[in-house]
């Protein structure tokens, strides 16, 4: 029966996802936050502290009823840094 929970254990730690952490842009170069945006197409970029945003190359990253706005972060080498776009609703009614 021990030999049975410990297996059962050990698969199941092995299987555990881990967690990955999102490059946070003002540790990084503009130019890498530009070039993973757009080799990603949409990515989640940290923009300091405890707050981030979903970045996208184009607008097909976005749902239907979503338009593209410019979006700059802040950067290493750079306070503000144009890294493509952010989906934002198209609807006036839901601002």
């Amino acid at each position: 029966m021990t030999r049975i929970l410990i297996a059962l254990l050990a698969l199941g730690f092995a299987g555990a996802a881990q967690a990955q952490g999102r490059p946070q842009s003002p540790a990084r170069s503009c130019e890498a936050n530009r070039q993973s945006v757009i080799a990603n197409g949409a990515i989640v970029l940290g923009t300091g502290g405890h707050t981030y945003d979903r970045f996208v190359r184009d607008r097909s990253f976005c749902q239907f009823d979503e338009t593209v706005f410019p979006a700059w972060v802040p950067a290493r080498d750079t306070p503000q840094c144009f890294v493509g776009y952010r989906c934002k609703s198209a609807s006036p009614w839901d601002d």
